[in-house]
């Protein structure tokens, strides 16, 4: 619950535009949760229901309370703290990339995100880039609604390479 919806809903649309089979969860007992802005977003499965062993990637979005709430969930901050140590795939946008500086995760590495939560990268170790997307290993890190966009195609990057993301960016009609 308080999550930002478009950093959340465009990330799912270009990762489904690029044909990546994506499973949107919710980290409470109801599969319907409310963003920030108060609009009811419906997910595929709720935490219970999921095994997050079997994903690939784990997308964190941002959002106040979102951010705090995702970060109350002890099991899906076991598994991204697991996941990222094993040098599986993580991506965070916003608030959301303050979490895995508080995990330990982004200690040197580069990362960015919103510039509310800069200083959170930074007292934890972390390179800050003001850049609107970083990779760096296996952490994907991006600033927030307006580098959403940015933020799917560098997923799409991740899993198909440049020629898929030119594809998304014309079929979106991407102006960037």
């Amino acid at each position: 619950p308080g999550l930002e919806e478009v950093e959340a809903l465009a990330t799912v649309d270009i990762l489904f535009r690029a044909g990546i089979p994506t499973t949107m969860i919710s980290v409470t007992p109801e599969r319907a949760v409310v963003s920030s802005h108060n609009i009811v977003v419906t997910c595929d499965l709720t935490l219970g229901e999921a095994d997050l062993d079997d994903y690939d990637m784990l997308v964190l979005p941002g959002g106040i309370p979102g951010t705090p709430n995702l970060k109350a969930v002890d099991s899906l901050m076991a598994a991204v703290t697991e996941r990222v140590r094993a040098g599986r795939p993580v991506a965070a946008i916003c608030a959301a990339p303050s979490i895995l500086a508080e995990l330990g995760m982004l200690e040197g590495r580069q990362a960015t995100s919103n510039p509310g939560f800069v200083g959170v990268l930074a007292e934890h170790g972390a390179q800050v880039s003001q850049a609107a997307v970083v990779t760096d290993g296996p952490v994907i890190t991006s600033r927030g609604m307006g580098t959403a966009i940015d933020f799917g195609l560098e997923i799409v990057r991740h899993y198909l390479g440049e020629e898929a993301v030119d594809d998304v960016k014309a079929k979106i009609v991407y102006q960037g």
